[in-house]
């Protein structure tokens, strides 16, 4: 079955950067899967970030992130990384990488089939 590994967060002040990662376990490409970026407030609903469909040639981003988040994927280290710049007390909460063993078009939550436990970003001075 397929695993996802979340690594990168941390605690940053605003107008910082961090860099998370996913992993997925051996024997399985990202490119097979749809791959999401998901976040979680304190007190709020999960959200999606980020998703990368189409076997990682369409990217996309949640409104509030555009311009500051960026997504990169390395083929041999099997693993997806939302690179976070320019980060606001809003950013704040846990990330999740996630992937639907289906290739669709969109990184709807409830049709999700995997998630990592997430990272905790916390943005604060």
């Amino acid at each position: 079955q397929l695993q996802l590994v979340e690594s990168g967060g941390g605690l940053v002040q605003p107008g910082g950067s961090l860099n998370l990662s996913c992993v997925l376990s051996n024997g399985f490409h990202w490119s097979s899967y749809t791959m999401g970026w998901f976040r979680q407030a304190p007190g709020k609903e999960r959200e999606e970030v980020s998703c990368i469909t189409d076997s990682g040639r369409r990217i996309s981003f949640k409104d509030s992130v555009k311009g500051r988040f960026t997504v990169s994927k390395d083929v041999v280290k099997n693993t997806i990384y939302l690179q976070m710049n320019s980060l606001k007390a809003e950013d704040t909460g846990v990330y999740y990488c996630s992937a639907n063993r289906l290739i669709v078009a969109d990184c709807e939550s409830s049709a999700m089939n995997y998630w990592g436990k997430g990272t905790l970003v916390t943005v604060s001075s």
